[in-house]
C-alpha cells in the first residue's frame, strides 16, 4: 500500500512550484467559507503558513491588511444621534444659566456701587463653623 511519504516531494521540488492565481483564490474562498484552514492547507499542499496567510490577505475580498471592519448597528447609530443632540441642548442650557448668573453679579456690583452698601458676603471675613454648635458669648 502507498503512503503520503512515497509521495512527498523533495525541498528542492518544493521550491520550483508554482501554484496559479486560480488555484490560490480558490483555496483562499474554501478558507473564508471555513471549508478549511490556513494550516490544513499549508500542510496538504506543503506549502508553509505564511506562504497560504499572504495568499489570504492578497486573494481575500473580506480580509484587508490594515484595515478593520467595523460594523455599527442602526440602534447604535440613533443613540449616538439622541446623545449628541442632547449634549448640544444640555450645552445650550449651560451658556444660558451663565449668560444669568454674569448679569446677575454685574447687576450687584452696579448697585454696590450705586448705593455704597455691601451687598455680596464676603466669606473669607466669616468664621465658619465646622461643628454645629454656636457659642453665645
Amino acid at each position: 500500500m502507498a503512503t503520503r511519504e512515497g509521495f512527498k516531494l523533495s525541498k528542492e521540488e518544493r521550491k520550483r512550484r508554482i501554484f496559479s492565481e486560480d488555484f490560490k483564490i480558490k483555496k483562499v474562498r474554501e478558507i473564508e467559507q471555513k471549508i478549511s484552514t490556513i494550516a490544513q492547507v499549508s500542510q496538504q499542499y506543503e506549502v508553509r503558513y505564511n506562504n497560504v496567510s499572504k495568499w489570504v490577505q492578497k486573494y481575500s475580498t473580506s480580509y484587508k491588511k490594515g484595515v478593520r471592519l467595523i460594523v455599527e448597528m442602526e440602534s447604535d447609530t440613533k443613540k449616538l444621534m439622541a446623545q449628541q443632540i442632547k449634549i448640544a441642548e444640555l450645552e445650550r442650557i449651560i451658556g444660558q444659566k451663565q449668560l444669568l448668573i454674569d448679569f446677575q453679579s454685574k447687576i450687584i456690583e452696579l448697585a454696590e456701587v450705586e448705593y455704597g452698601i455691601e451687598i455680596k458676603k464676603k466669606l473669607e471675613n466669616e468664621p465658619l463653623s465646622t461643628s454645629g454648635n454656636t457659642e453665645n458669648n
